[in-house]
């Protein structure tokens, strides 16, 4: 990726522009239900994902903002359609991998088969070049070292796959909070997603479960931290399931999973809401830009 110039969007008004996903998967394909929901069922399940990207798309529409959507390639392949909405309506269309297949338990071998068939389907139903990658549940850590290596060859030009903090089901706490190139060779920048600082720890503060269950205050003011104390944009995601209180109800998962995914469902699109109007936000192929050009500014001074 080459050092480029901000777009005239960029800092529009002197506030930093934030990088705004939505990581594009169904109720019945996030990580808290893997140990009860079989692949082979997704098919026979209620698909809500279509429904809830367009009430996503509207509210965006709304606040005049433009985002990136990691989207799955098995979505894709079922709602061709709705790729081509989302990039019709000026946002970016970036891959999720296929299937919500966590990279470290991945070979290198089965993620590119994984990437590149994701990629595929997605290019051809949308008709643009998908640059952009994001890990299913954030899962390029220190076990997958070859994982950068792959995307770099298979020409993605960004990654936002790392969550630095120690969590249960993912996490790289060694690594740096803000964008970073990780392959000496190459242009491939990742950019994390995003934490704050409290008595030297870091905490989650880029969205998902976190957003939805703890206060809206909490993220105001990490984000505010990050923008103002770091100087530095933040990265914020969530999903389409989130924002759909009126979602199947699966009695038989764990009672932790079903705690952290059910929870407050139905305060999500007000919180949304509020959090789009009141700062200033992008897509995450512009963010990667500027960092880009912030890195090779660094590099050479």
């Amino acid at each position: 990726m080459n050092a480029i110039s901000p777009s005239p969007e960029a800092e529009a008004g002197g506030a930093i522009v934030n990088g705004l996903s939505v990581d594009v998967e169904d109720w019945f394909q996030v990580g808290a239900f893997e140990s009860v929901i079989e692949r082979d069922d997704w098919n026979s399940l209620s698909d809500r994902v279509d429904r809830n990207v367009r009430e996503i798309l509207d509210l965006f529409d709304e606040a005049q903002v433009k985002a990136t959507f990691f989207a799955l390639g098995w979505v894709a392949k079922r709602h061709g359609g709705l790729m081509r909405e989302i990039v019709v309506r000026g946002h970016e269309l970036a891959s999720h991998g296929w299937d919500h297949s966590r990279v470290f338990r991945m070979e290198r071998k089965g993620f590119a088969e994984d990437i590149a068939r994701a990629r595929k389907v997605l290019e051809d139903a949308a008709g643009v070049p998908i640059l952009g990658y994001r890990a299913p549940s954030f899962s390029i850590d220190r076990r997958t070292p070859w994982a950068f290596k792959e995307l770099a060859e298979q020409g993605f030009t960004y990654s936002s796959s790392v969550a630095p903090i120690r969590h249960d089901h993912y996490g790289w706490e060694e690594a740096s909070r803000f964008a970073f190139r990780p392959l000496p060779w190459s242009e491939l920048i990742e950019i994390p997603v995003t934490t704050a600082m409290f008595a030297g720890k870091r905490l989650a503060a880029g969205g998902g479960g976190f957003f939805r269950v703890i206060p809206y205050s909490f993220t105001r003011w990490a984000i505010r931290q990050v923008n103002s104390r770091d100087e530095r944009p933040a990265v914020f995601y969530f999903h389409p399931w989130e924002i759909d209180p009126g979602q199947p109800r699966l009695a038989g998962a764990p009672l932790k999973s079903r705690l952290r995914h059910y929870t407050n469902l139905d305060k999500m699109g007000g919180k949304l809401r509020q959090l789009v109007h009141e700062f200033a936000w992008g897509r995450m192929d512009l963010l990667a830009h500027r960092e880009a050009a912030r890195l090779d500014g660094e590099a050479a001074a």
